[in-house]
C-alpha cells in the first residue's frame, strides 16, 4: 500500500478568490491557470496497519500543528472514499517550490498528495475524480491534476460533484514562457485562506470581482487557441490587479505586494514600452511572475535579475499534470 505522485505547481490567470464552502472548498467564480514544469511537489504515501496515526515529513522535517491537521483531515477523506479508514499513513513530501510564498505550494502539494494517497490506499481514479478528491485539499491544487492550460469549474451542486477542472489545451500547444520573479520565501503573514475569507466578507468591491469573470473568460480562451498572447497577457494581468483590489477595500485592508513587486510591476510595463511583450500576475503572495515568449527570455530575465530586492528567477514552461514515480 505504497505510491508516489509528483505534481506540478500552477499560475492562476483568472483567479480563484473566494469560497461558497468553506468545508467543500467550493468557489465562487471559475478559474484558469498554467501548469508550470519549474515548480513541483514529489510525494510518497504507504499505508500502514500498525500505525495509530498519520505521520507526515516534509522536506525530511516531521511536521505538527496546523500544518499536519490540514493533511490528517485530507487522509480522512481519502480513507472515508476508500472505505479503509483502518489505516493511517506515513507521509513523505518533498517540495521544491517555496512554501507559503505566493507560488502555489499547496496546489503541487496536495494535488500528489491526493494522488499518491487513492493508489496507494487502492483507488483507480480517473482524472476528473481525483481533481474532484483534490480539490478538497486544497482549491488550486485540483487544476494541478492537469498539464497546460486548465480551467476549474466551479459547478452548481451542492455536493461539488461538479466543481473540477477541465483541460483546456495540453502543454504542448504552445511555447509560452514563465519567469517567478522571487523575492520572499518567508511565509505570509495572511494566508489565502484567511485573506479570501476577509474579503468575502466584508470587502465592497468583491461583487464586482465576481461579475467581472465570465467576459475575463471567455476573452482569455480564445487568446489562448488562438496563441494571441496580448491578449491573454493584458486580461491575466487586469484580472490580477481587480483580485487585489478586492484586499485594499476589504476590513481591515491588507495587501500582500511588498516595495520589490511595485518594482517588477513596473520594469514590466518599460518592457512593454520598449516593444517588448510582457505581462506580470500575482496571486495571493509577494513574488511576481511574468508572462513573455520564448524569443525575449534574455531580455526578460536580464531586465528582473536588475532589479533591487529580487533575489532569484526561476524559469518555467507549460508543465504536464499527474504523473507516478
Amino acid at each position: 500500500m505504497k505510491a508516489t505522485a509528483r505534481a506540478h505547481t500552477n499560475i492562476a490567470l483568472i483567479k480563484y478568490w473566494g469560497k461558497r464552502d468553506r468545508s467543500l472548498i467550493l468557489p465562487m467564480n471559475n478559474s484558469l491557470s498554467l501548469t508550470l514544469d519549474g515548480f513541483y511537489t514529489e510525494t510518497t504515501v504507504e499505508f500502514h496497519d500498525y500505525l495509530t496515526a498519520d505521520v507526515f515529513y516534509l522536506n525530511n522535517d516531521c511536521i505538527t500543528g496546523k500544518a499536519y491537521q490540514r493533511v490528517t483531515s485530507f487522509l480522512d477523506r481519502v480513507r472515508e472514499k476508500a472505505g479503509r479508514t483502518d489505516v493511517y499513513a506515513e507521509v513523505h513530501s518533498v517540495n521544491h517550490v517555496p512554501t507559503a510564498a505566493g507560488l502555489a505550494s499547496s496546489a503541487s502539494g496536495f494535488s500528489a498528495l491526493a494522488a499518491a494517497a487513492s493508489k496507494a490506499i487502492g483507488m483507480q481514479l480517473n482524472n476528473q475524480e481525483l481533481s474532484v478528491l483534490t480539490r478538497q485539499g486544497s482549491g488550486s491544487a485540483c487544476r494541478s491534476v492537469y498539464g497546460g492550460f486548465v480551467e476549474w469549474e466551479k459547478g452548481l451542486k451542492e455536493d461539488g460533484s461538479d466543481s473540477h477542472a477541465i483541460p483546456i489545451v495540453p502543454a504542448n500547444h504552445w511555447d509560452i514562457r514563465v519567469a517567478a520573479a522571487v523575492m520572499s520565501s518567508d511565509a505570509k503573514k495572511i494566508l489565502s485562506r484567511e485573506g479570501m475569507e476577509r474579503t468575502v466578507n466584508t470587502s465592497s468591491f468583491y461583487p464586482s470581482w465576481v461579475e467581472s469573470i465570465p467576459a475575463d473568460l471567455i476573452t482569455i480562451k480564445k487568446g489562448i487557441m488562438h496563441k494571441d498572447f496580448e491578449k491573454v497577457g493584458s486580461i491575466a494581468e487586469a484580472n490580477c490587479l481587480r483580485m487585489h483590489a478586492t484586499t485594499l477595500a476589504a476590513h481591515p485592508p491588507f495587501t500582500y505586494w511588498q516595495s520589490t513587486t511595485f518594482l517588477i510591476m513596473e520594469a514590466v510595463r518599460d518592457l512593454r514600452s520598449s516593444g517588448v511583450p510582457a505581462y506580470f500576475t500575482i496571486d495571493a503572495g509577494p513574488n511576481v511572475k511574468v508572462l513573455y515568449l520564448p524569443e525575449d527570455e534574455e531580455t526578460v530575465q536580464h531586465k528582473l535579475r536588475s532589479i533591487a530586492g529580487v533575489r532569484d528567477v526561476i524559469v518555467s514552461k507549460p508543465g504536464q499534470g499527474i504523473s507516478y514515480v
